[in-house]
C-alpha cells in the first residue's frame, strides 16, 4: 500500500529498492530554506544492515501490511528465540537479531508480540515495562536530597540506568524497556 513519506512511523515495514526494511527512527526536518523532508533510519530485514534515507514529504513509499500475533518466550536456541503460540501451542523460531537493543529485557515466559509480513517475522515488541532487581547502586550521599538527583545503578540483566537516591541494592524496580529508564519501585 502506497503512503506518503511524512506518514512513516517507527516500527513500520516498508519496501525500498526491492528490499524490505523496518523503520527504527524517523524525523521530519524543516530547513530554513527549501521544502521539508523526512529522514528515516531503517534496518534491512534480511541482512540486518542499517541505513539512513531521506525523502521529500510529498514522495510516496510502499508500506507493507503487518499482522500481529501474540507468543510466549520459551528459550534461546543459538541465534534464534523459541516462542510458543498460546492458542495452538506450536513453537516458532524467530531470529534474536530482531530484538536489537531490547534483548537484555527479554524474560522467561514473557508475552511478546510478533509482527509478521506474509508469515515472515519482521519485528518483536516487548511489554512497555519490566521488573528487574538492582544488583549495584552507589550509596546515598548525605545531603544529596534534591528531587532531580539520580545515581547510577546496574540491573540484574546487566543494563545500567539511573535511579533515585532512595533505591538500594537488592530492591526490585519497574524499568521502561524502550530506554531503560526508572519508572517506580516494584510493589509486589
Amino acid at each position: 500500500m502506497k503512503q506518503q513519506a511524512n506518514l512513516i512511523r517507527a516500527g513500520q515495514v516498508i519496501e525500498h529498492d526491492g528490499r524490505r526494511w523496518t523503520v527504527l527512527k524517523q524525523q521530519i526536518i524543516t530547513p530554513g530554506k527549501g521544502g521539508a523532508f523526512i529522514q528515516v533510519e531503517m534496518r534491512d530485514l534480511k541482512t540486518g544492515n542499517k541505513t539512513n534515507e531521506r525523502w521529500r514529504t510529498a514522495d510516496t513509499v510502499e508500506r507493507l501490511m503487518t499482522e500481529e500475533k501474540e507468543y510466549t518466550y520459551s528459550y534461546t536456541d543459538g541465534d534464534n528465540l523459541v516462542l510458543m503460540d498460546g492458542e495452538t501451542f506450536e513453537q516458532a523460531m524467530v531470529p534474536t537479531a530482531l530484538l536489537g537493543d531490547l534483548a537484555p529485557f527479554l524474560q522467561d515466559n514473557m508475552a511478546v508480540t510478533i509482527d509478521l509480513v506474509e508469515g515472515d517475522p519482521v519485528g518483536i515488541h516487548l511489554p512497555s515495562t519490566v521488573v528487574l532487581e538492582v544488583v549495584e547502586a552507589d550509596p546515598v550521599v548525605k545531603g544529596q536530597t534534591a528531587a532531580s538527583s539520580y545515581k547510577p545503578a546496574k540491573l540484574s540483566n546487566g543494563v545500567k540506568t539511573s535511579v533515585p537516591p532512595f533505591v538500594e541494592t537488592g530492591e526490585k524496580i519497574v524499568v521502561r524497556t524502550e530506554d531503560a529508564s526508572y519508572v517506580e519501585r516494584f510493589k509486589g
